[in-house]
């Protein structure tokens, strides 16, 4: 149980690691002050990993966001959202060994 902690605890971080230094799709990435800007986030994105989301609905989530939370047209960049949830996909299975 210990183990799935510190895993659990490990994707947190490299997810909102992800969201801020390279989704970051309004640009806050260098502004130390912002560095909490995408951590309402973490949570749900962790628990879409940890059920096997799919690529595409991992990029689905975040162009919402982006639309809904941020008001940004729904077109604005989706291929690097889709590069993004690679990445966190790519995260995931490294963490848990998958």
């Amino acid at each position: 149980m210990g183990n799935r902690s510190r895993q659990d605890d490990e994707l947190k971080t490299r997810v909102d690691e992800v969201l801020h230094y390279l989704w970051d799709p309004i640009g806050v990435r260098d502004n130390p002050a912002a560095r909490d800007e995408y951590s309402s986030y973490v949570r749900h994105v962790c628990n879409m990993l940890k059920d096997d989301a799919s690529v595409d609905q991992i990029s689905k989530h975040l162009g919402i966001i982006k639309t809904m939370s941020m008001g940004m047209p729904a077109s604005w960049n989706n291929e690097s959202d889709k590069e993004v949830a690679s990445i966190l996909i790519d995260w995931k299975e490294t963490i848990f060994g998958e």
